[in-house]
């Protein structure tokens, strides 16, 4: 009885080849696209899911005037004293990543400079899941100048040779190869290569880490027992800072591991994602496969008057209810599947776009579990949504009507058909309004002046070791005569040294005061450390007052930008006014004009800028147009006297700031691949139903022609209908759309505003591929010969 469903089921397909085509493709592609959402959604809802469920990190929380400052970090001596002294603790260990500066290694005199590195506690890989390839934890934990690489990192430093036992140095340092490990999965908070033990790099002089309650520069991790209360655990922890540190304005919480990835209101340091975005696009992949399995439906149900034929003799001669409805799910579950076949050769085609758009690097072999549920998963909603209703309309037909000549088709098929082409439009039309707007808001971004101009500028950062052994008085002038030796190269025209990149300043504390201050104020004041070349090479420009002089002479001043000019209140005028900021006391001499030192998604705050005293570790240079290639080789030179042991390595700033956007680039990218889908689907059903409406009306089209109508009135005939339809998506979708697309803007504090002329737009595309779609077999029906149509009965 199978085998026989789906012979006629091939039969079927094989005999309406046209109609066959529109649904594999439409559905191959939706598939095709519904995959590739799941697989990312999927890989985002994961996040450390295959981890024990009884981890969690510590957040601290400091309480200032009704105001709660949550921050990742914790104190090295946390770790210990909330184990030894927190009997629901059963591990704690920590954490401390070197992505911000990188180390480079030296292998068999072989310099890489690598920035998937960090500092791990000595019982790390007893807490987390990691599993050795080469060695143990124990090694790991005998000897604190050890290190644990990936199998990937290992290949990349040894080849195919054991990497266990071999020596690499950091700095001055030798630390030995204790274990390979397999690389994290991409579902990892963890997404590091080299694992240094922390017990290293609390030797020497840092030694006095050991014991400060106030140096918050680590992640801390801790197992809980079984059973164990959270708020009691979080209470006692709380008590233990504050009897250590003496801090009763902190408040201890922990959060689980698996809900690291998208937890809100913190400035995170591991990979980090937006739980909204992820369940959009988790819809709008379904909703990709709704619209394509539309199509199908349509296509099924316009054509069944045809086959109302086929099935009133198959009822005739004994076939039930129950049978026939097999016969159609046959049909619909054989079209889905060989849509999968085509699914799985456009997936492996487009993969490496789709990595390179996400910034992943999916692998979806055959063998892949997660692949075969999402594949699975998706035929299974394909072959229902194209199966039952067509099977339920399809199987109602009353043999003796049908054989009598009468309609067999409600009046409610059709409206549930014009329905579902208005439902894909409304989908289509806000999915091109989100791209538009999306679009406009990154060329916005892009093109809104930031208060600095850094085209052409590069960064460097010179390593500590470069200058450890120099007595601190000495420093300064070794960093001028860097400079000095940059400036003197061709195609430089200017270099000036800070604390950070400008265009991602990340450290922000309180500590700011003044005279006159409202004592009830305590701001959150972000820092930044220039020397007197910063406003030139930047661009910075000044509102009052002055710079920096080249010197000693500002050592202890201090420029403000316009944002903290108007909330510190300060008494007028405001340069000559002392302020006082984390022990040090001088004036204000400038006002600098505000300047995007981060996102557009974050409101410009308050700014202090100071002397960096000739010591940040950040050289600027800026490259004069023209030959870029030449002026890099002259500054590498350079860099390489004074830092042997690191490879030369830049970024221009321009790129930085690009990377503060580059999540919003991909959803921009990603939508608008989407919205193109879509788009290509809607067409090709629009073309389905013209053609096979063109097909029913032929003997009406030919009357209307030998009775005078012309082909533009043929045409006009044939196309209104479906141009209503989608004018009425276009109408549904501009309110819905305005809304969404403005949620959406509300997540940046600078943005453009929502024009009416991006619904018309959209409303116009949508129209004309609907005119493009239907008016091609439209206008070919108008002029075939009326004859041909009326010769046979």
């Amino acid at each position: 009885m199978i085998k026989s469903y789906f012979k006629a089921a091939f039969r079927n397909l094989l005999s309406n080849r046209a109609t066959g085509f529109i649904n594999l493709f439409g559905l191959s592609i939706g598939m095709t696209a519904a995959v590739f959402i799941f697989l990312w959604v999927q890989n985002e809802l994961t996040f450390d899911s295959y981890e024990p469920g009884n981890i969690y990190r510590i957040t601290n929380t400091q309480h200032y005037n009704n105001q709660a400052y949550k921050s990742e970090r914790s104190t090295v001596p946390m770790a210990a004293a909330v184990k030894a002294a927190v009997p629901e603790v059963q591990q704690a260990v920590q954490l401390q990543p070197n992505s911000w500066g990188g180390f480079v290694f030296n292998v068999d005199n072989k310099l890489f400079e690598e920035k998937t590195s960090a500092w791990v506690d000595r019982n790390w890989f007893n807490v987390f899941k990691y599993t050795f390839v080469k060695g143990t934890p124990i090694t790991f934990t005998q000897n604190p100048y050890s290190l644990v690489l990936t199998e990937s990192k290992a290949k990349k430093f040894f080849g195919e040779a054991p990497a266990v036992g071999q020596v690499i140095k950091i700095d001055t340092v030798n630390y030995t190869v204790a274990g390979v490990v397999k690389d994290n999965p991409l579902n990892s908070s963890f997404q590091f290569d080299i694992f240094l033990q922390m017990d290293a790099k609390l030797q020497g002089s840092a030694k006095q880490y050991a014991n400060d309650w106030n140096n918050f520069n680590f992640i801390d991790f801790v197992q809980v027992a079984p059973g164990a209360s959270i708020p009691a655990a979080e209470a006692k922890m709380t008590a233990v800072v504050a009897k250590n540190s003496g801090d009763n304005n902190t408040s201890v919480t922990l959060v689980p591991l698996k809900s690291l990835y998208f937890e809100e209101g913190i400035n995170p340091t591991l990979p980090h994602g937006n739980k909204k975005t992820t369940y959009i696009f988790g819809l709008l992949g379904l909703l990709l496969l709704v619209i394509a399995c539309i199509n199908y439906v349509n296509l099924t149900t316009a054509r069944a008057s045809v086959r109302a034929k086929e099935v009133s003799v198959r009822k005739i001669v004994g076939a039930g209810k129950g049978h026939l409805i097999a016969q159609f799910i046959a049909e619909s579950l054989m079209v889905s599947v060989i849509a999968i076949f085509a699914t799985l050769i456009l997936i492996q085609i487009l993969l490496p776009v789709f990595n390179n758009i996400t910034g992943k690097q999916f692998q979806l072999p055959l063998t892949s579990a997660p692949m075969w549920q999402i594949l699975g998963s998706t035929l299974l909603v394909a072959t229902v949504l194209n199966g039952i209703y067509p099977a339920l309309l399809l199987s109602s037909f009353k043999p003796l009507n049908v054989l009598r000549g009468k309609n067999v088709l409600k009046m409610g098929t059709g409206s549930i058909r014009k329905g579902l082409v208005v439902f894909q439009f409304t989908l289509s039309v806000m999915l091109v309004v989100a791209t538009i707007v999306i679009y406009r808001q990154i060329k916005f971004i892009q093109s809104t002046n930031a208060g600095y101009n850094i085209s052409q500028v590069i960064s460097l950062e010179l390593p500590y070791e470069s200058y450890a052994k120099l007595p601190d008085d000495a420093v300064p002038a070794y960093f001028e005569t860097i400079k000095q030796q940059l400036l003197r190269q061709n195609g430089v025209t200017g270099v000036t040294t800070g604390s950070e990149e400008i265009v991602d300043i990340g450290n922000s504390s309180g500590g700011a005061d003044w005279i006159g201050r409202d004592t009830s104020y305590k701001p959150q004041v972000n820092r930044l450390s220039v020397d007197a070349d910063y406003q030139k090479v930047m661009g910075l420009k000044l509102k009052s007052g002055r710079w920096f002089r080249p010197g000693k002479q500002d050592y202890s001043n201090f420029i403000i930008n316009e944002t903290a000019e108007a909330g510190f209140n300060m008494h007028k005028p405001v340069i000559g006014q002392q302020l006082f900021y984390r022990g040090d006391t001088g004036v204000v001499i400038g006002v600098v004009k505000d300047f995007h030192y981060r996102s557009l998604h974050e409101k410009i705050g308050p700014m202090i800028l100071y002397n960096n005293r000739g010591s940040d570790a950040y050289f600027f240079v800026k490259l004069a147009k023209g030959n870029i290639p030449g002026a890099l080789a002259r500054v590498a030179d350079v860099w390489k006297t004074f830092a042997p042991k690191k490879p030369f390595s830049y970024n221009f700033l321009d790129d930085s700031f690009n990377n503060l956007y580059k999540s919003d680039v991909k959803t921009s990218q990603l939508l608008f691949i989407f919205s193109l889908v879509a788009i290509i689907i809607c067409a090709m059903g629009l073309f389905g139903l013209a053609t096979f409406t063109a097909e029913r009306r032929t003997k009406e089209i030919g009357i209307r022609k030998i009775l005078g109508a012309s082909v533009t009135q043929v045409t006009m005939l044939l196309t209104k209908e479906f141009l209503v339809l989608v004018a009425i998506a276009v109408i549904i979708a501009s309110p819905l759309a305005w809304w969404a697309m403005n949620k959406w803007l509300q997540g940046f504090a600078y943005r453009i505003s929502l024009g009416y002329w991006v619904f018309i737009i959209a409303g116009l595309l949508a129209l004309f591929i609907a005119v493009l779609s239907v008016c091609t077999q439209a206008v070919k029906t108008a002029m075939s010969n009326p004859a041909n149509s009326l010769r046979t009965e």
